[in-house]
């Protein structure tokens, strides 16, 4: 079923929402969104893109069970600001994770919605991606790099998860609702929302930006439609476990190491 239709506020309390907007996205994606344009401009300003290399989970510690910590917490601090938005999304009478379809009463439904998006999305992204490298410019993309010990695929399937969760609750599910309370409309909530997820992708070059715009235009389509963040979660959830851990068990015998 589509979200529930969301009343604009009235003008003082909208002014307070966009503080409240500001704060969320300053401590979470929208934060995530500026130190990317730096690194982007870093990087143009250093070689070609098709010449450098970005690096996603990578080792923070040359001590094994430190490594492990680190990882564990910055997965679990990236989490605080999804427990910021369902806060603020739960009023008297009003369940946010029932609100915005964050639970697991449609598991089968939702993990079909969720496997068919990420088998579309993924293909999708394999060709932008090749087509940016074509291109020069697309920074060539390591998923993973977590020296091999007995917690890096768990730790791997946690940072999807984490990246899944965080993205999929705060970029759709939240702002959508809160862009509808500014009285914004669909189209231009699903567009400026698909901005954002392009622009704290930049860090990887502009191709994955053009992948990750056209990826939010298709979640965005889905959850306004049907009013459901679970399948989105599952379907990126998907992706990235199909990136980081795929890339870590076979990217040697397939010559991307």
């Amino acid at each position: 079923m589509p979200p529930r239709t969301v009343p604009s506020a009235e003008p003082a309390s909208r002014r307070r929402l966009v503080f409240e907007v500001m704060i969320v996205l300053g401590l979470s994606l929208g934060q995530s969104a500026v130190y990317a344009v730096v690194n982007l401009l870093d990087k143009l300003t250093k070689a070609p893109l098709g010449q450098q290399t970005t690096t996603m989970n990578p080792t923070l510690n040359e001590r094994p069970y430190f490594d492990l910590i680190y990882q564990l917490l910055d997965i679990l601090f990236a989490m605080v600001p999804v427990a910021l938005v369902l806060f603020v999304l739960t009023a008297p009478g009003r369940n946010a994770f029932a609100a915005i379809g964050f639970t697991f009463s449609r598991p089968v439904r939702d993990f079909l919605f969720g496997f068919g998006l990420a088998v579309v999305i993924g293909v999708g992204t394999i060709g932008v991606y090749a087509a940016g490298r074509a291109l020069g410019i697309t920074t060539a993309i390591v998923p993973a790099a977590l020296d091999e010990y007995w917690w890096s695929i768990p730790v791997l399937i946690l940072s999807a998860l984490r990246h899944a969760i965080v993205e999929e609750v705060i970029v759709v599910a939240y702002l959508f609702n809160r862009f509808a309370k500014f009285g914004w409309n669909t189209v231009t909530s699903i567009v400026v929302s698909s901005l954002l997820r392009g622009s704290y992708h930049l860090y990887q070059g502009f191709g994955p930006f053009v992948g990750n715009f056209i990826m939010g235009l298709i979640f965005g389509y889905f959850y306004t439609r049907y009013g459901r963040v679970m399948p989105l979660v599952i379907a990126h959830a998907l992706l990235d476990i199909g990136a980081f851990v795929g890339f870590t068990l076979f990217g040697s015998a397939l010559g991307l190491t």
